[in-house]
């Protein structure tokens, strides 16, 4: 029971993280707020939300193979497929926004300059897309929780 706990906690504060950091993109990738700082922050933050998305898949992973419903229940549940196939389109969806925030740090450090308005707007787009697919995730995991859908 106690690793139950441990590990459904340390899976809540990995995505708790990654919520802070997704989040933190959304506010400052805005046109009006560009400048030298914030693409440096831009991509500092788009790093650190990578890490927080490998902390969320090893946790639960880790959740479903330490956990007391154990490997086969939870990998036959189609709402767990839901989350994983989610996370996935998440994470595929992060890849530009990942290029694009290195590409300006690139070219800053370079002496071009800060991105257009439009190469701001469509990265943002990006990072709200995700924003609002991870909204989600909880959704089909409380149905997970309370027994929707399970075989």
């Amino acid at each position: 029971m106690t690793l139950e706990a441990l590990l459904a906690g340390l899976h809540i504060l990995a995505i708790l993280s990654l919520v802070v950091f997704l989040s933190s993109q959304a506010a400052l990738c805005r046109t009006e707020w560009m400048n030298a700082a914030v693409v440096r922050r831009l991509s500092r933050l788009d790093m650190i939300y990578g890490m927080t998305a490998v902390a969320v898949l090893l946790t639960g992973f880790a959740r479903t193979w330490w956990g007391m419903k154990g490997l086969g229940w939870y990998w036959g549940q189609p709402l767990l497929h839901l989350k994983f196939g989610l996370f996935v389109v998440i994470g595929l969806i992060s890849i530009k926004p990942t290029l694009t925030y290195r590409r300006w740090l690139k070219a800053l450090d370079g002496g071009g300059g800060l991105p257009s308005d439009a190469e701001v707007r469509a990265t943002r787009r990006l990072v709200m897309i995700q924003a609002h697919l991870l909204m989600l995730i909880p959704i089909a995991a409380v149905m997970l929780a309370r027994g929707v859908l399970t075989n």
